[in-house]
């Protein structure tokens, strides 16, 4: 261990702010660990994406059990998962505490539903952004919705009469706590099954009001597939699927996507966005990512969502044809599908996927970009089936 006079070596700044600590006395500066700027190996980011998911889907009400056959862990190591993750938000709640002084409610009990939703008390959700324009996106649409009944959950303002409330990071939006929770699957249940295609469809009617209301950005899946998804796989030189078949995907969309019908939609159409209060649907939530774009985006996302992981656990190939149908002609108990939307649907659904693919490879999970690939496999495998199913 060397000596060195600190009046030679450290600017006099330094040495003045040292000096209040100790002086005259030999100090050890410790090395720096070199592993401080060492980027994550592939391995290190495949596991924090893994306990991350973990995490989300633990929050969403995916059991121990499930989890454990998903990600072929024993229960033990997905409850501590679900520990250390837990422990990485609990600085949020000092946060939460500080910024519900905003609004005229006396709640202490914080507790986490979602990444970015809290449930405060009994009676109320916080939901966190980082983005004020998903912020905005969705109290405008909920707003229109909730004075037309729609079953959404209602805003409260804050003390000085705003929509929302932030603070140097976050922007905070509370709501009304809505009745109900989430369902998982729908496994074995083909009413509830055309429940949510009817659920869908009456969202759409109420969308469609919407937009006589107030003006929305609008989205486009084929301007996506052919500018930044065709872009990511080709810089990653086509490793996760090949040129050919991202063109014939691409091929039977552009053929028919000029006379998609074009609305505002919920763009984010899963199960932990539709509550359920004892078998009974009692409302929807979350539209951040709402937009206008093509009418069929939300019953293809909904029905290729039902082909993930966990709920391939759970149902057979039969049973998710069957589930298609049902969801198909309870939507057209409400909208009727033209010719060109029932013709585009399974097209629909792989450019979803493939959306999904392209945007987890820009995270750097690979898993489930491969995920994305294999329920994008299992539609063009699918394709006349899920064609003949559609009336």
């Amino acid at each position: 261990m060397n000596y060195k006079n600190g009046s030679n070596l450290l600017p006099k700044e330094l040495l003045d702010a040292v000096q209040q600590y100790v002086q005259g006395e030999y100090i050890y500066i410790p090395i720096r660990d070199k592993r401080e700027n060492v980027k994550p190996t592939e391995y290190e980011l495949e596991l924090t994406n893994r306990d991350e998911h973990i995490y989300e889907k633990a929050l969403e009400g995916v059991s121990n059990k499930v989890l454990s056959q998903l990600y072929h862990l024993s229960e033990s190591s997905i409850r501590r998962i679900i520990l250390k993750q837990r422990k990485r938000y609990e600085d949020m709640t000092e946060r939460i505490g500080k910024i519900m002084e905003c609004w005229a409610v006396e709640e202490d009990e914080f507790t986490q539903i979602y990444d970015t939703a809290w449930q405060v008390g009994d009676m109320y959700i916080l939901k966190i952004y980082d983005d004020v324009t998903l912020l905005e996106r969705n109290i405008k649409v909920n707003t229109i919705l909730e004075s037309m009944n729609i079953p959404v959950g209602k805003l409260l303002y804050t003390k000085d009469n705003v929509s929302f409330a932030k603070d140097e990071q976050f922007y905070y939006v509370l709501s009304e706590k809505l009745s109900g929770k989430n369902i998982t699957d729908l496994k074995g249940n083909l009413d509830m099954a055309s429940d949510m295609g009817r659920i869908i469809g009456d969202l759409h009617l109420a969308f469609i009001e919407c937009e006589k209301q107030d003006e929305f950005w609008t989205g486009s899946l084929l301007a996506d597939m052919t500018g930044w998804i065709e872009e990511v796989f080709r810089n990653s030189d086509w490793q996760l699927i090949s040129e050919d078949r991202f063109t014939a995907t691409l091929s039977h969309l552009v053929s028919l996507y000029d006379k998609l019908p074009i609305q505002l939609i919920h763009r984010d159409v899963h199960f932990g966005n539709f509550l359920f209060d004892e078998g009974k649907f009692s409302g929807y939530i979350d539209f951040d990512l709402s937009q206008r774009n093509i009418r069929i985006f939300d019953l293809c996302y909904f029905m290729a969502g039902r082909l993930s992981e966990e709920e391939k656990l759970n149902m057979t190939e039969a049973e998710w044809l069957s589930m298609l149908k049902n969801v198909f002609e309870g939507y057209q108990e409400r909208i009727a599908l033209t010719e060109e939307e029932k013709q585009a649907v399974p097209y629909v659904m792989q450019a979803i996927e493939l959306l999904f693919a392209a945007w987890f490879l820009g995270e750097q999970d690979t898993k489930c970009a491969e995920d994305a690939i294999r329920i994008y496999d299992f539609v063009e495998r699918n394709i006349d089936k899920i064609l003949s199913l559609i009336k």
